[in-house]
């Protein structure tokens, strides 16, 4: 299942790669790749979309469904 999220707030790569860590750290996650071009994140798994903003927001970037 494939899930895309808003994350505003990424500059540069190493954002990037902060947010994909940040998402690949919960249970369910298979893959996350986040692109600050089109201010989102894109997600392979089985998990509530709510879980995955909160976790993008602890991480210190705008996360939205």
């Amino acid at each position: 299942m494939s899930q895309t999220i808003t994350v505003e707030g990424m500059t540069c790569g190493h954002c990037e790669q902060t947010v994909e860590e940040a998402l690949e750290g919960v249970t369910g996650v298979a893959t996350a790749d986040a692109d600050r071009e089109t201010n989102s994140a894109t997600v392979e798994g089985d998990v509530a979309t709510d879980e995955l903003v909160t976790v993008v927001t602890e991480a210190g970037y705008d996360a939205s469904e």
